[in-house]
This record gives C-alpha cells, structure tokens and sequence, in this order.
C-alpha cells in the first residue's frame, strides 16, 4: 500500500489548516504525523482515511501500483482514535463479532485470540458501556492492530492508557506485518521513537499569498 499527497491542503474558512503537502507513504514504513495541538494532524489523518476531502490537492492510494477509488479505500484501512465512538450497548465479544464481518482479523485469528492479545478476558460479556476509557481505548487499538489489512492509521494512540496500556500498544504496532503501512499522529514522543520517518505539520502552515 502506497499513499500519494499531490499538494494537498485544507481549509476551514478563513483559514487554511495547512497547504502545499507533497509526500508520498511507502508500504512497509511507519511515519509519525508531529504537530502542536490544532496544527492538522487529525484533519491529515481522515484526508488519508478519506473521511475528508481536501481543500486543494489530490490524494492517490495504491495497491500493488493500482490505484483504488477513494471511495473504496475504507475497505484496506483500520483507523482508532480517542473520538471515535463504538457501540456501547455491544459487550466485547459482539463488538469484535460485528467488527470481523467487515475487517476480518488477520492470520485467521479467532475472536478468542484477540481477547487474549487484548488482556481483557474477564469482560468478554460485559457491554462496553462499563468499560473505562482505558479499557475502549485499548478495544480501539486491537481492532485496528489486528484487522488484515495493508494500512493502518492511528490518533493519539496512548490516550487514556496507562504504563502497561502504553507498553501494550507498543507491542501491538512492532507485531504489524512487514508490508503494513503505518501512520501514526501524536504529540507523545514515545508512541514513535523508533519510526524512521516524520512529517511536521508546521512546514505546511504558510499562509497563501492570496
């Protein structure tokens, strides 16, 4: 999986959030979106989910060198973030259930090899309502670690999670497949220390010159 940004920019009138972006994400690669608070990291995310169209610019998903409508690319991501809301009335077992009949779990994984990875066993029937914000936050993640596909892309990843939460996640994201392309936005040094490639959001915050 391959992600193009052909000068890509976004705008909430007045103001343009950021502008001129011309990068390109490479399968296999894990980048980290870095940014103030309010910079655009979020508002880059769900342009390269495709939640969100940009302003200028265009965005150009591949796979295997194919290029995929961007109306068919929710169909090769997983995407969490702390905004996102699940449906609290599903315990954890129907969420998973419900969640697998769009993005099956990758390496065949049972429901019941999740909840091991999840660590949360004793709430397999309890609905997620009574869940702490810890607790969904880590539902979030595994659901978007373990989903078979080629991109993953993650918001504040460690939000809400405690020491072990965050040593989990860290876990979850060196077990990706090889091939996985990883995006990850975050004002938390520590959720991508070890990627090798950034993009700062503050070099795209040049106001127009018209």
């Amino acid at each position: 999986m391959k992600l193009i940004l052909n000068n890509i920019g976004k705008k909430f009138p007045p103001d343009w959030i950021f502008k001129k972006i011309d990068f390109q994400f490479n399968e296999g690669q894990k980048y980290a979106l870095i940014g103030p608070n309010g910079s655009g990291k979020s508002t880059l995310l769900k342009i390269l989910s495709g939640h969100l169209t940009p302003s200028q610019g265009k965005l150009l998903p591949l796979l295997n060198d194919t290029l995929i409508p961007l109306d068919q690319l929710y169909k090769y991501i997983s995407f969490a973030a702390p905004y996102m809301d699940l449906i609290e009335e599903f315990t954890l077992d129907e969420t998973i259930r419900f969640h697998a009949q769009f993005k099956p779990l990758r390496n065949n994984m049972s429901v019941s090899d999740l909840m091991d990875l999840l660590k949360l066993q004793k709430s397999i029937n309890k609905p997620l309502k009574f869940f702490s914000s810890g607790m969904k936050q880590r539902v979030k993640l595994g659901l978007a670690l373990y989903s078979d596909v080629p991109l993953v892309l993650l918001d504040e990843p460690t939000t809400n999670l405690d020491v072990d939460g965050a040593d989990w996640y860290l876990e979850g994201i060196s077990s990706l497949p090889k091939n996985t392309l990883l995006i990850v936005a975050s004002n938390t040094p520590s959720d991508y220390e070890s990627f090798d490639h950034k993009l700062f959001i503050k070099d795209y915050k040049k106001k127009p010159k018209a």
